[in-house]
């Protein structure tokens, strides 16, 4: 029988993954491209980001709070994620050829860099010394199921995001990772019902 515990990472490296997935976006974003192709990439950091951060809240901030680790970092972590929530917003409502878009995504992105400090240098490593590796894998599948629900109702427009906005070079890539999160749905499925 299938279990998606054998094939889930842990919750660590699944937010270590998201972090390197926006990153890699990003650098695909230039100034210089079409509307069409920084829309399409900047979609594609907004989904990512919002998606990343209701699963640290609703699976890996709570279990820290738990445990009672983090302390500052983690309370400043909830607030981090409602400002970039704003910076998203104002993005989605500009006009993708002005200069404001690109200084938009320049904002959310300087704020993405130091919350990411955080996560990695503060909030991943207490987790990873203080949870057993079994407890941080059961937590993985958590997210891996919850990511599934979330990403169901936007895989359209992220697959078409992805399509637009990374180059020949990236696509492949991209396009594995977004096969493997829709074989991660797939696979919840069946193990929901």
């Amino acid at each position: 029988m299938f279990s998606l515990k054998n094939v889930s990472p842990t919750i660590t490296d699944m937010i270590r993954f998201d972090h390197s997935h926006v990153m890699l976006t990003w650098h695909q974003y230039v100034s210089t491209k079409t509307a069409t192709v920084k829309k399409a990439l900047a979609e594609t950091i907004c989904d990512a980001l919002e998606i990343h951060a209701t699963l640290e809240e609703e699976i890996f901030y709570p279990t820290l709070r738990q445990l009672g680790i983090g302390g500052h970092t983690l309370g400043k972590s909830e607030p981090e994620h409602n400002e970039m929530r704003a910076v998203i917003a104002r993005i989605r409502s500009a006009d993708p050829e002005s200069s404001r878009y690109d200084q938009l995504v320049a904002e959310l992105m300087r704020d993405v860099i130091k919350h990411v400090a955080d996560e990695e240098t503060v909030l991943l490593p207490d987790a990873e010394r203080l949870l057993s590796s079994e407890r941080l894998s059961a937590l993985g599948v958590q997210m891996t199921k919850r990511r599934a629900q979330l990403l169901a109702p936007k895989a359209g427009k992220i697959a078409a995001s992805t399509v637009v906005g990374f180059s020949s070079s990236t696509t492949a890539l991209v396009g594995a990772a977004v096969g493997a999160l829709l074989l991660g749905r797939a696979i919840s499925k069946r193990a929901t019902s």
